[in-house]
């Protein structure tokens, strides 16, 4: 594990990381407005970047050069707000779309591209720069800040991610098939776990949550618990 430098000493900096459906988004931004800090979802970046593929009706696995062209095309916002995180795609708000199965597997698809990954790495990096911040994805506690002070491997097994994520759409009324989310699911967890470039893998020196048979609040209190541990110690 690498030091810490004084420049990372000066923030508290929180990487949660884990598969679709674990949990992370949900459970880091109720954490975050408890202890008051910066919450950013990186998974968002990617979607939003998965969205504008599909719109522009090219296939990342075939077609990376034409991603790679749509690129500079693409400005990605992240507003804060009491009532949460808002993701703007070019100026649209595109919070709600961006959870569409299709756009899930989309943003796994990008993800595979080093450049997509460049693009974001900074943004998310600098992020974290200036503020305590609890920062959720795939890679937070291996690339992205790999001097957090805390690091989480959350997760949870498949057909209870499948089901948490296929009710969080139906809440929303997105109409969607349950057996498709969990192969969907399925895919993103081989696609992110077997990439070439900062594979889904928990860091070294992160904390294992798995949340299987938890509820929201057990999940959201265990998680608590274990923040509050390391923030005392540091």
């Amino acid at each position: 594990m690498e030091r810490n430098t004084s420049e990372d000493m000066a923030t508290f900096k929180i990487a949660i990381d884990g598969p679709a459906g674990a949990g992370k988004s949900t459970i880091a931004k109720l954490a975050a407005r408890e202890l008051g800090i910066v919450y950013v979802d990186t998974g968002a970046m990617y979607r939003a970047i998965g969205l504008a593929t599909i719109r522009a009706g090219i296939n990342p696995n075939k077609d990376i050069a034409e991603v790679e062209e749509l690129l500079p095309q693409m400005n990605i916002e992240i507003a804060h707000s009491e009532g949460g995180q808002s993701v703007f795609l070019n100026g649209e708000d595109v919070s709600v779309e961006i959870r569409l199965p299709e756009v899930s597997v989309a943003a796994s698809d990008v993800s595979k591209i080093p450049v997509v990954r460049t693009k974001l790495l900074e943004l998310q990096r600098n992020l974290a720069e200036k503020t305590d911040v609890i920062m959720d994805g795939r890679d937070i506690g291996t690339v992205v800040l790999p001097n957090a002070q805390l690091k989480i491997f959350l997760t949870a097994s498949v057909e209870e991610r499948a089901m948490r994520r296929y009710r969080e759409l139906m809440e929303k009324g997105v109409e969607c098939d349950f057996d498709l989310v969990k192969s969907d699911m399925e895919y993103r967890d081989k696609n992110d776990s077997e990439r070439e470039i900062a594979p889904l893998k928990p860091a070294v020196d992160s904390v294992i949550v798995d949340t299987t048979g938890k509820n929201l609040d057990e999940s959201v209190e265990l998680i608590m618990q274990i923040i509050n541990e390391a923030r005392n110690i540091g």
